[in-house]
């Protein structure tokens, strides 16, 4: 179910369960897991997006392995804070996902969010195939620790 504030969701969440951050692209999705303590975001790993099927799959095991209590959802909002085409897609990712798991899942804003990481790679000198191996899931985890951050301690 898609919630909204943020502090709503914050307050739906189970004591100690970790927040799954997802970065949904066109070919793959970045994930990054926070600490029970909801402190610190961990990139995760980078799912190839195949079948919607295939996908949800995936990411119950994950769900069901780290003890995930809610998702937090990379929102692209354009840089003049409209939506395009592709906050529409992550809407629809939403709407599916919704029909396959009960955890509260909301809606952040990852503008900038892939620039700054790459910014981070370019500067650590990393190989142009290095950082697309690492992007996604990097800056799932850069995005979720922007909500982690925000939320009061």
């Amino acid at each position: 179910m898609l919630i909204d504030p943020p502090a709503e969701f914050a307050r739906l969440l189970p004591v100690n369960a970790r927040l799954l951050g997802l970065d949904a692209g066109e070919t793959t999705i970045g994930l990054a897991l926070s600490d029970t303590m909801r402190t610190i975001a961990s990139p995760l790993e980078t799912i190839e997006r195949r079948k919607f099927s295939k996908d949800m799959e995936k990411l119950k095991k994950i769900i069901a392995t780290h003890a995930v209590g809610g998702l937090v959802i990379g929102y692209p909002i354009n840089m003049d804070g409209s939506l395009g085409p592709r906050a529409q897609s992550t809407r629809t990712l939403v709407a599916n996902l919704g029909k396959h798991t009960e955890l509260p899942m909301l809606l952040w804003d990852e503008r900038m969010s892939t620039l700054a990481v790459e910014r981070v790679m370019l500067e650590a000198d990393m190989s142009r195939q290095r950082r697309a191996q690492l992007v996604d899931k990097l800056a799932a985890s850069y995005m979720l620790q922007g909500f982690l951050d925000s939320m009061p301690r």
